[in-house]
């Protein structure tokens, strides 16, 4: 592994707080987990440890949603996190995996499009023709590796699978094996394994779960967060992260940057202005804290490239305007409408509204 890794996993980006806690914790874990639950949560939710080692939060919010989620692992249910779209419940799914097992990499991608063979296993069809259907012919999933090794494996947008596909999980969650009729064999769970999945209610093309399946999950709605400063954090936790792994530099002048897109955002989405003074129409889009990262993480990227360094008003401009447009007749409106009544009036914001008018 090298330093030009464009995206670095979990447990990879944070082996040296995963590598402390191992050392630090005497809580009891349970088998084939790399940290005990207590442990797990300290890792999520940051911290300083005895020995004045600190851990960095990957979740900022609501403690107790973690400690569920973490004990709903520790049973034999699954996990699945709900939510709006942007709400971290990858960035969460990843981070437990890798606090767990040590390992995020067992990991399914949701589409609508994904067949029973990405969920199950497949087969190695030159394999198959020349000697049938053998224990070598069949290509393993990541689940099925998850099954063996007693890992956690991850199920991405579960929603967006077909139903069909979605209910072959059913006796691999209830009975904690994978049959393989073509063999007349099966595939047991060792301990330590279940499945994360995540799912968001405002995809287009949704697959309910069938009630099946959902009696199989414990449920976490992850909620957009609920105050400013708890949404201003997480943004400059990302975009310290980003530059870092892109090697651009974070000038932390960027806070006041953060704050005014974060600001513009949550009147957006709440539909009133921050003073409770001006109602708001909301655009069509979620305009979910993780938009509001991407909108920094481009503009600090513009300014790097096309500017001086410094990230201004016009940076920001087209990628906010990007993210609040979505639809190009009615949030044209509904962010025009905003510009004149609230960005327009601002003292010190006259810039982002110079910019934003340029553009639109």
């Amino acid at each position: 592994m090298t330093n030009d890794t464009l995206k670095l996993s979990a447990e990879e980006q944070f082996a040296h707080e995963l590598e402390e806690l191992k050392k630090q914790d005497k809580g009891e874990r349970p088998t084939n987990w790399q940290l005990s639950p207590k442990a797990v949560v300290q890792y999520l939710m940051g911290g300083t440890l005895p020995n004045g080692f600190r851990v960095t939060p990957k979740y900022i919010g609501n403690q107790r949603l973690m400690e569920i989620a973490v004990a709903t692992l520790t049973t034999d249910r699954a996990l699945l996190l709900y939510g709006l779209p942007g709400t971290a419940k990858s960035w969460v799914s990843e981070h437990l995996s890798a606090a767990i097992s040590g390992d995020s990499g067992y990991i399914v991608q949701g589409t609508a499009g994904t067949g029973e063979e990405a969920v199950r296993y497949g087969w190695n069809y030159a394999l198959l023709l020349s000697k049938g259907p053998v224990p070598e012919a069949i290509v393993e999933t990541p689940v099925m590796r998850a099954m063996k090794e007693g890992r956690i494996a991850r199920i991405e947008e579960l929603t967006r699978i077909s139903s069909d596909v979605q209910d072959t999980l059913i006796t691999i969650l209830s009975e904690k094996i994978m049959p393989i009729p073509e063999i007349n064999q099966q595939v047991k769970a060792v301990r330590g394994f279940n499945i994360i999945a995540t799912a968001n209610n405002r995809d287009k093309g949704v697959n309910d779960l069938s009630s099946a399946l959902k009696r199989r999950f414990n449920t976490v709605i992850l909620p957009v967060p609920d105050s400013m400063e708890e949404e201003v954090e997480i943004v400059r936790q990302r975009v310290q992260s980003y530059s870092a792994s892109v090697k651009l530099p974070f000038d932390h002048e960027l806070l006041k940057e953060i704050d005014r897109v974060v600001t513009v955002f949550r009147e957006l989405r709440n539909g009133v202005s921050s003073d409770g003074k001006t109602k708001l129409k909301s655009p069509s889009g979620t305009l979910s804290t993780a938009e509001a990262i991407s909108v920094m993480n481009n503009g600090i990227s513009l300014a790097y490239h096309f500017g001086d360094g410094t990230v201004k008003a016009e940076d920001l401009a087209g990628s906010l305007i990007g993210a609040i447009v979505k639809d190009p007749v009615q949030d044209k409106i509904v962010l025009q409408e905003y510009m004149e009544t609230v960005l327009k009036p601002q003292d010190g914001w006259k810039d982002l509204y110079r910019a934003c008018r340029d553009i639109i």
